[in-house]
Parts: structure tokens; sequence; C-alpha cells
């Protein structure tokens, strides 16, 4: 599957600052040490049954920052993404919309990547649907089978496989959640806690026998389709490697989703740890209320910039709040954000000597370095174009057009917002 095109970023003068990251397993913010050239990243995508909304964005624009911070400090980047073509959520729109839910997918997933091109995201070299991924996902489920980490329910009609939670040592070391906050996600999450034959209420299903009216594969276990958690599992071990360095989403695939990931990949290709760094993004609210699907109260990304919105003022708005809180989206957020960014513009004009624009992209560059803290990053930008703009000392030199043109660079490739 195609993804789509690669944004231009150019190299940014000065010293790039090692990237910090907060890790949900170990709880604390440390450096990303990277192994070799290549750093590795592994983010999970969208079920295609909606547009792209602002939740998405917030997510996929956090590790964009990540991309580029790596970029900054001198790395390539091997990025795998998934796309789960395949489930129940996509079935139901699909028969509700009386559409086909192969059509529904293909116009969604277009969709997103137009979002993503519009808003200046680095696109993953690997964009996986899990159609495409069936054949690599039926080998590790024969994987977890052979090392009696999976089993099969008696059920002569739905012969389900299932991974133990007992297949690792240490699983909930990822999340980090007691027993009852997993049954609670569990069940709100997908999970099937009730389903007969299962040795643990939390095992998670990773091969759904055929049922009638379901699309199937066949595999050496008979025909069906994957779970959605070992989807990914699959998908990032096989272009990354069993341990890679960075596995992200939003803060709600926590649990089950990426503890389940991250067993699977552990318990078949017998690592300890399948990514050095879990990384997780906060929830998006509107107007003060978690934006959802199923409260209709969501904002999307083509329906701002059909209404005139600025790309970089959607970024601006989602980098106004950090990352991993869970922050609201609102017309005075977009308004903040739009005003900021024409402020930014017009500091342009007189930006201060070629060395003072240097310091300012020096501390911008340590405020993402550490865990990404985008407002701080944004209150320097902003205390210099307050400066520059109100005629300060530094307002007027022979060096500005190039000062502008570094700072010009700096934003674009730090922050992905056009100046």
């Amino acid at each position: 599957m195609h993804s789509w095109p690669v944004p231009h970023v150019d190299s940014v003068p000065g010293a790039p600052v090692p990237l910090h990251l907060y890790d949900s397993a170990d709880k604390s913010v440390s450096k990303v040490n990277i192994s070799g050239d290549t750093a590795t990243m592994y983010v999970c995508g969208i079920t295609p049954y909606d547009s792209t909304h602002l939740g998405h964005a917030a997510t996929y624009l956090t590790f964009d920052l990540i991309y580029r911070q790596l970029l900054d400090n001198g790395y390539a980047v091997n990025y795998a993404q998934n796309i789960t073509d395949v489930d129940d959520p996509l079935f139901e729109r699909a028969e509700r919309d009386g559409v086909d839910w192969r059509e529904l997918g293909t116009s969604q997933i277009n969709l997103f990547r137009s979002d993503m091109e519009l808003l200046s995201v680095f696109p993953p070299q690997h964009f996986i649907g899990a159609m495409e991924a069936i054949d690599e996902i039926t080998v590790m489920v024969q994987a977890l089978l052979d090392v009696g980490a999976a089993y099969v329910v008696d059920d002569p009609e739905y012969p389900d496989i299932y991974a133990s939670i007992e297949a690792t040592e240490n699983f909930g070391y990822e999340s980090n959640y007691s027993r009852e906050q997993m049954e609670t996600f569990f069940a709100e999450r997908g999970g099937d806690p009730d389903r007969p034959g299962k040795r643990d209420p939390l095992d998670a299903l990773i091969w759904r026998a055929h049922r009638e009216g379901e699309p199937a594969w066949e595999s050496p276990f008979g025909p069906g389709r994957p779970g959605w958690h070992i989807e990914c599992s699959a998908i990032a071990t096989n272009r990354l490697g069993s341990s890679f360095d960075i596995q992200g989403g939003g803060s709600d695939l926590k649990f089950p989703h990426h503890e389940f990931s991250a067993a699977h990949a552990e318990a078949a290709l017998k690592v300890d740890r399948m990514a050095q760094f879990y990384v997780h993004t906060g929830m998006i609210g509107l107007d003060g209320t978690k934006m959802s699907k199923s409260l209709g109260n969501l904002v999307f990304v083509h329906k701002l910039v059909e209404a005139g919105v600025d790309p970089s003022a959607i970024r601006l708005g989602v980098y106004s709040g950090h990352y991993r809180g869970d922050r609201d989206w609102s017309d005075s957020v977009l308004s903040a954000a739009q005003d900021r960014l024409v402020q930014w513009r017009s500091a342009m004009k007189t930006p201060g000597s070629l060395e003072s624009v240097q310091a300012v992209i020096h501390d911008v560059r340590a405020a993402l370095a550490n865990d990404l803290d985008t407002p701080r990053a944004l209150k320097v930008l902003d205390d210099w174009a307050a400066h520059v703009t109100d005629g300060g000392p530094d307002g007027e030199h022979d060096d500005a057009v190039e000062a502008a043109d570094v700072m010009r660079t700096a934003v674009n490739s730090l922050l992905g917002v056009r100046l």
C-alpha cells in the first residue's frame, strides 16, 4: 500500500539536542539511544471507517515531531504503520451505510493520505494493510501455538485461537495497569472476556475462525481472519526487527492493544521487550468533551482546510498543549493558533540578528528534545516574535535576510510550520 509524499525539510544550522521521551513502561523521561544510524518507529494506524479527525491528527503530528527530531539528530528513520482494513467497526459502518466494506475502507484511506499530506506529516516507509499481511500474521499465530503461548478454544463450530496472558513473564509491564484496570479496559476496548472456552478472561483473540458473512483467508488452522493485536505485532517486527526503538499511538491503545502487541511478539520471537520506548498521546476533546465517533463531536482536518484554515495553524493549535496530556480543541484554540501564525510571519520581516535567531533556535530544539515540550517551544518563538515586532534592539540587522532564511528553515524542519 502506498503512503503519501515526503515533505521537504532542510538541514537546520547549529547543534542538535539529543531527544528524550517519556516511556509508558518505565514511567520516566530518558534519552532515546539509537543503535547505529537508523531509528526504528512503529505507530498504529487507523481503522478506515471514518475521516481523519483532530484526535487522529494529534497522534500523527506527535510522531511526526519525533521523526523530525530524529532527523535533526542525524538519524535516518525506518517508520512503519499499519491500516486495520479488516475489522468489525469497518464492517458495521459499511453495513449501516449500504456500501461495500472494501470500498469504504479505500475511500477513507485515501482521505487519510490527503489529510496527512496537507499537514506535512512524514509518511511511513512501510504503510501496510492487514489484508496485505495475512501470511505473516498466520506465521506468527503458528509460532505462538508452537511454543505453547496460544491455544484453540474447545468449540467445534468456531475454533478461535487465543494468546495466553501467561505466555510472557512480564505481561503488564507496558501499561503498568492493575488486574482490575485491565479487566475494565479489555471489556471496553474490543475484548471478549466472556467468550466460553478461554483459559483467562483477558486472553486475546489472535485468529477468528470464519463466520458466515465475514471475510476469511485460508490458514494452517482453517479459514478465518486475524485478531487486531497480532496484526501490529507481525507488521512491526517483520519490518523493524524483533526489538525496535519506538512503539506509539493514543493513550487508549496502551491496554489492551499495545500490551498484547508486545506480548505476542515477545513470546513468538523470544525477546524480552518489543520496543525500547512506548510513547502515548493524550486524547483530544471538543469544547470540554472527549472527541469520539460515538459522540459525533468530531472536527475533521479536511473540513477545516476546506473552510480556509492554514494547515500550519492546525499544527500550532494541536501543539499548544503537551502531547501526553488530554487537551481541548475549540474555536478559541484555533483562533489563538491563527493569531500566533500571523504574528510569527510578521516577525519574519525584522527577525533580528543571525546570532540572536540561532539562540532562539537552540532554545526551540532544547524544548522539543525535552519530551516534545511544544508549549515551551511555542513560547520561545512567541517571545522572539514579540521582541522583534516591537522594535527591540535586534529588530534591524544587515544579516536579516539570512536570519529570516535560517528561522524559516528551522521552524519548518523542526515543527512542520511554514513561515
